[in-house]
């Protein structure tokens, strides 16, 4: 059998292709071998064909030409070229000729046409034998460049529109795989798998000689993936296969590589001329044939072909060294075995291999193997270890089929102790991750390593978020490894793929993404992401939508000419709306413009005119609400006047009373005062500045006249005078504006309008009060902490902006987060509040927002971080343990609920029966689950209840189903001597004695020790009682501790006995008498006498030991020696010897030995030796049947065996005749001759092989023959 790695190289450099022609027309079919003068024979179903009328054969240098001329039904069928050990099949279909009218004519094609001849059917039916390696070294599965409707065409049914294509290449070449799939129909990218065998994914396995390429064509909108193979070995061949999947559409397509070395005579395998094998790769189809596949066919070299000489010493190996592999294999290493060795039908060899017997051979090679796996972590070492029998052998390590070379880095070291051989294999990382063998001459043996990667961990944990309805939702978590797997599960339910209409998984580097896209209220729980090494949790909150009103737009009064903006603000930045004016929508223009900036909405109108004068509402889009106000047009009066006119303001509220202009902090204040007279007046703005407390919220007073009446208000005028920055006055001849941009704090206060001119003087007074958010209120206090809830307290803002404070806004986070999350979406009017769906043991903050009309405060400083913990369940199992007269102990187990607090302890208490005042038991906790209450009331009937406490208090209690009866019960004494303790005892001297036995009774027994019917006296033994057990104990035991001990448990009359029998064992004395009783030859008979003191215990045997006399090196003879007397043989002539015994108990051998006091000398006899006779004996047997044959009926097409065993002396020669006929001669029949048994094989019989079979055996005493019945049926 050729060596593992050599691949067989195809002797045809163009092989024939299956082609469809139509009734009547000729098919050619061309073949080019790899050099000229090659006898080339054409097969139909088996035959040979030759030239006739029928089939013309052409020869033109390395082409072979085959011409079937008017084809016609009867010659459809199954053809095949052979050359030399290459065998190629192909088929000839004949369809139905074409009408005539709708026919033309068509000249016979040309070998090169017919070649390419186009079919209907998926893919050619050839089922190749060989193969043929790429000439240049590398090679590309491309159909755009095969013939045309052969790997070309589409699938109609599949998801391919090409299907990759088996290929060839030579070792160090290159390849590329290519399949395209269409992408008109698909709403995402096909997922693309590429598999080599049945499990090994390729995706793993990307590097410097394996990609993995994907395109998209937009045009023809068509997916392209590529497998690119680069320096191909040999262990690149094999069985490939490309899975493609999309949402409700699955396909999969096979493919095979095979890897050619250098072409040459040695290149061979002669077990590819045997092999009939169908290539099952994609687009092709399996011939009549395909249940043979696999199987070694002799049949070639039984034909008489000068083209293969048979070689008997090639043709056995080629076959016993598979089945050896796959018969000394375990199972899981089948599929290995079959890629490795270029076996396709490993299911038809292994239905063979079932009824082979399995024999098991003992390894030469190796003392101990591999073990069949190790397993190590990710960046562990690992050591291979084997034993050799034979120290000097010299080993092989390979992985993968590869040879492991020594190199100067120390990722392999390699250890030779002794017979040992040590592969050590350090920092293992997943390349490491393979089969490993052990090769010693022609033996090996295998082990397989798996490299278990580290726990993944989650370096970022999730948070909590609150959301409102149809908002999305993304949860991010990090782990500590790229790539890593994990699980997303909601409300300890797994997120699966099927879901991803739904839920989307997003991986980027560490970092793994759950999203929803549109959040429900079905969406709200918990959510936790699970890796291997933990999981973290968070809660997703979704709320209904509800949309609050920050800032709602108000009245104005406005001028002709001049400038109208309403202004909202609502909560939602996304909120749109639409402007009505009287119900009607307005349409904006160049004069109405319209803006929408976050949470602000807008409604300005330039130039304003009577006709602007209307109801206004703002409508957000999505919720019931709807924001009004009303536009006033103020109309300039101007009445004919002298020209000499006092000064006038021209307001709705004029005199000394001030009106109050309210403007939020931050915005734009406008102060437009219409002015008249004649000369034009001259106009003086001023503010009083206030001295003196100023109550935070306090309004400020109504008039001038009343300041003076309060000590506190104390005024002083500001002249009020410049035309630009900040605060500006701008003066017209008909109306004076004052303008304070981003209006703050200090604008506000009362300002003075004053108007002069010669004729006259007016003043009036405008009260402006800036409002603004509150601010913060200080950090909110915790307190109640429960289980998942607390209770939230804060205090008012210091300042409330000058509007009243209408609500809280309540926020909390995780500790170790930067994401607030809001609580709540309607605002809090209490200064408390309970929150809840906390999650146990998880530190928290909280912060709280103060809100007005104005919009909401800065955040209050954050709490002091709290834990949510809630008290432990109630503890289970309480049962009463004892009872006394004064005293009841109890016995209970821990809740099953303790939670993130922990458990402190227990309280016990008590209560009599109908009373309701429960008395603490003990003062504090107790960490035990078990107590005994001493000096209770005799007779008292009471209820006892246990509470688990914690940090956050104690639980619930568990109380005891009855009362109990604080009275002693009677129970007789009982012992329980344990089974150990029922036979005898044994110690050796000086070891503890220990004896512990368990009793009953109540009250509490009296218990008494004895020893042979004395009293136990001394200090060595000493006795502990308990009220439930009694121990002897010996520190050291001595010979004279032996006895019978009896132990007594009493109560009043009552007794209970039980006895023990204690035995002190020790070294035994050396034997007595130890002497020489006879010597002859190379022997000396010793005899002595059992020792003295057995150590009082049985002796086991004797050790009997000689020493020479000249190296005194004392050497064991017998060992375990239960006799008195031996005889010591094979000594030395002419060497005198001392010999010693000792004795053995269970304790050990004796310390001394006897031995002989004078040496005993070997002498030197003469020796007179004389040959055996021996009686010729003869062994000659005529031959005789042992087992005959046996008549069979055997089904036609399938292999028939017939056996039988003979046995003679000398070997019989073996014949075989069918009717008469012999059958050394026939090709078709094979006849096996091992050990006397006698196999005929008969391949593929027909009806024609049936009839009597006779097996004879002939030698020189004899002959004997036998016979059987052979029936072939034909299926029906």
């Amino acid at each position: 059998m050729p060596e593992p790695g050599k691949k067989p190289v195809s002797a045809f450099s163009k092989k024939p292709r299956s082609v469809e022609v139509s009734t009547g027309s000729p098919a050619v079919f061309e073949a080019e071998t790899e050099r000229a003068g090659v006898k080339v024979r054409w097969q139909r179903d088996g035959s040979d064909v030759s030239a006739s009328d029928k089939y013309g054969l052409a020869v033109e240098g390395k082409r072979h030409t085959l011409t079937v001329r008017d084809v016609g039904p009867a010659d459809q069928g199954s053809y095949s070229v052979i050359a030399g050990s290459s065998k190629v099949k192909f088929d000839l279909k004949v369809t139905e000729a074409a009408p005539p009218e709708k026919a033309e004519p068509a000249a016979a094609p040309t070998p090169v046409e017919a070649h390419e001849a186009p079919r209907e059917d998926s893919a050619p039916a050839s089922e190749l034998e060989e193969k043929v390696p790429s000439p240049e070294g590398s090679a590309s599965v491309n159909p755009e460049g095969s013939a045309p409707g052969n790997q070309g065409t589409s699938d109609d049914i599949g998801l391919f529109l090409m299907r990759p294509q088996d290929g060839e290449v030579t070792v160090g070449g290159s390849i590329v795989f290519s399949a395209r799939v269409a992408g008109a129909s698909l709403l995402k990218p096909p997922v693309v798998r590429w598999f080599k065998g049945k499990w090994v994914d390729l995706s793993s396995k990307v590097g410097q000689h394996l990609q993995l390429h994907d395109s998209y064509d937009r045009v023809s909108k068509v997916y392209l993936f590529e497998l690119h193979i680069t320096d191909a070995q040999v262990t690149s061949a094999g069985g490939y296969r490309c899975e493609v999947s999309t949402k409700d559409k699955f396909d999969s397509c096979n493919f095979n590589l095979t890897v050619h070395e250098a072409m040459g005579p040695a290149d061979l395998d002669l077990r590819s001329a045997f092999r009939r094998t169908s290539l099952a790769g994609a687009g092709r189809r399996t011939s009549d044939s395909h249940e043979d596949a696999g199987i070694l066919d002799f049949s070639s070299l039984l034909k008489k072909s000068s083209s293969f000489r048979r070689d008997s010493k090639l043709e056995a190996p080629a076959e016993e060294d598979v089945w050896e592999i796959l018969r000394q294999a375990p199972p899981s290493e089948y599929e290995r075995i079959a890629f490795q060795h270029g076996v396709t039908d490993l299911r038809g060899m292994l239905k063979r291999l079932k009824g082979m017997k399995h024999e098991e051979k003992k390894s030469t090679a190796f003392q101990r193997k591999l073990e069949p796996a190790y397993q190590v972590n990710k960046g562990h070492k690992i050591r291979l270890t084997v034993e050799l029998a034979d120290p000097d052998a010299e080993v092989k390590w390979l992985k993968n089929g590869q040879e492991i070379q020594m190199s100067g880095s120390l990722k392999y070291i390699f250890e030779s102790i002794g017979a040992k051989r040590t592969l050590t294999i350090s920092q293992c990382s997943l390349a490491d991750d393979a089969a490993y063998q052990c090769v010693v001459g022609g033996e090996k043996c295998s082990t397989e390593l798996f490299v278990k990667e580290p726990p993944v961990l989650i370096t970022r944990a999730l948070e909590d978020q609150q959301v409102m309805v149809g908002q999305r939702v993304e949860f991010e978590c990090e782990v500590s490894e790229e790539g890593a797997q994990v699980k997303w599960l909601k409300d300890g339910v797994e997120l699966t793929r099927e879901e991803t209409f739904k839920y989307r998984f997003k991986k980027d580097g560490q970092k793994h993404h759950l999203i929803i896209n549109e959040a429900t209220l079905e969406d709200a729980g918990h959510y936790a992401v699970r890796t291997s090494g933990g999981q973290a949790l968070a809660e997703l909150i979704v709320q209904e939508k509800k949309l609050e009103v920050y800032q709602s737009i108000a009245d104005l009064a406005v001028g002709a000419k001049d400038q109208a903006v309403f202004k909202c603000e609502v909560s939602d930045e996304n909120v749109r709306g639409v402007w009505l004016k009287n119900g009607k929508e307005l349409v904006p223009d160049s004069r109405i413009k319209v803006s929408h900036i976050g949470r602000v909405h807008k409604l300005t109108i330039d130039d304003v005119t009577p006709a602007d004068e209307a109801d206004y509402s703002f409508v957000p889009e999505g919720f019931a609400c709807n924001l009004s106000a009303k536009l006033h047009f103020m109309e300039v009066k101007i009445d004919f006047v002298p020209r000499q006119e006092p000064p006038k303001i021209h307001l709705d509220c004029p005199g000394s009373t001030p009106d109050t202009i309210v403007v939020v902090a931050g915005n734009k204040l406008r102060l437009d005062v219409p002015i008249s007279g004649d000369p034009a007046p001259t106009v003086v703005w001023q503010k009083a500045i206030t001295q003196g407390k100023k109550a935070p919220a306090g309004p400020p007073p109504d008039g001038l006249e009343d300041a003076g009446a309060d000590e506190e208000w104390v005024f002083d005028k500001k002249l009020l005078c410049e035309t630009e920055g900040r605060v500006r006055v701008e003066t017209t001849k008909d109306r004076s504006v004052f303008t304070v941009e981003g209006a703050e704090k200090e604008d506000e206060g009362v300002y003075t309008v004053t108007v002069k001119n010669p004729v006259g003087e007016d003043q009036v007074n405008l009260t402006v009060k800036v409002i603004d958010v509150p601010d913060a209120p200080a950090a909110p206090k915790i307190s109640n902490v429960g289980e998942d809830s607390c209770t939230v307290q804060w205090e008012p803002p210091a300042y409330d902006g000058g509007q009243p404070v209408l609500g809280y806004i309540l926020e909390r986070k995780k500790k170790k987060s930067y994401r607030w999350m809001r609580l709540n979406f309607d605002l809090l009017r209490e200064l408390s509040h309970e929150a809840r769906r906390m999650i146990e043991g998880v530190a928290y903050e909280m912060r709280v927002y103060a809100v007005n009309a104005v919009g909401m405060s800065r955040p209050s400083p954050a709490s002091q971080p709290f834990m949510p913990i809630g008290p432990p369940g109630e503890p289970t199992h309480l049962t009463v343990e004892d009872v006394s007269d004064t005293t009841v102990s109890l016995k209970w187990r821990p809740p099953e609920r303790v939670g993130a607090g922990g458990l402190d302890g227990y309280s016990v208490e008590y209560c009599q029966e109908g009373c309701s005042e429960w008395v603490a038991a003990l003062q504090g906790l107790t960490e035990r689950t078990s107590l005994l209450m001493k000096d209770l009331p005799t007779g008292a009937r009471l209820q006892f209840r246990v509470r688990a406490h914690n940090v956050a208090g104690p639980g619930d209690p568990i109380i005891t189903k009855e009362p109990v009866t604080v009275r002693e019960i009677l129970q007789r004494p009982r012992l329980q001597l344990p089974r150990h303790l029922r036979q005898t005892i044994q110690k050796k001297v000086g070891e503890p004695v220990n004896l512990l036995i368990p009793f009953q009774g109540k009250p509490r027994p009296q218990v008494t020790w004895t020893k042979e019917g004395q009293p136990l006296a001394g200090d060595e033994v000493s006795i502990r009682n308990s009220p439930t057990d009694t121990i002897l104990f010996i520190r050291a035991a001595r010979r004279t501790h032996s006895g019978t001990y009896q132990v007594t448990v009493r109560i009043e009359n009552m007794e209970d006995k039980a006895t023990l029998v204690l035995q002190i064992v020790d070294k035994p004395s050396p034997p007595q008498d130890i002497r020489i009783i006879e010597t002859w030859g190379f022997n000396v008979a010793l005899e002595w006498k059992p020792p003295q003191d057995d150590g009082n215990t049985e002796i086991w045997g004797y050790t009997v030991q000689k020493a020479d006399k000249k190296t005194m090196e004392w050497f064991t003879v017998l060992e375990h020696y239960r006799r008195t007397h031996c005889v010591v043989s094979e000594l030395i002539i002419g060497n005198g010897y001392y010999f010693r015994v000792f004795s053995h108990n269970m304790v050990g051998p004796s310390d001394k030995a006897a031995a002989t006091k004078e040496p005993v000398f070997i002498p030197r006899p003469g020796i007179t030796y004389e040959l055996p006779k021996y009686k010729a004996l003869d062994f000659s047997e005529a031959p005789s049947f042992t087992q005959p044959l046996a008549n069979r009926s055997i089904i036609a097409g399938y292999n028939a065996v017939l056996c039988c065993a003979v046995r003679g002396s000398p070997k019989p020669k073996i014949s075989w005749f069918k009717n008469g006929l012999d059958l050394g001669e026939d090709a078709r029949f094979r006849m096996f001759s091992k050990q006397g048994v006698l196999t005929l094989e008969i391949r593929k019989p027909c009806p024609y092989d049936g009839g009597v079979y006779v097996c004879r055996a002939t030698n020189l005493q004899g002959e004997a023959q036998c016979e059987c019945r052979l029936e072939v049926r034909v299926p029906q």
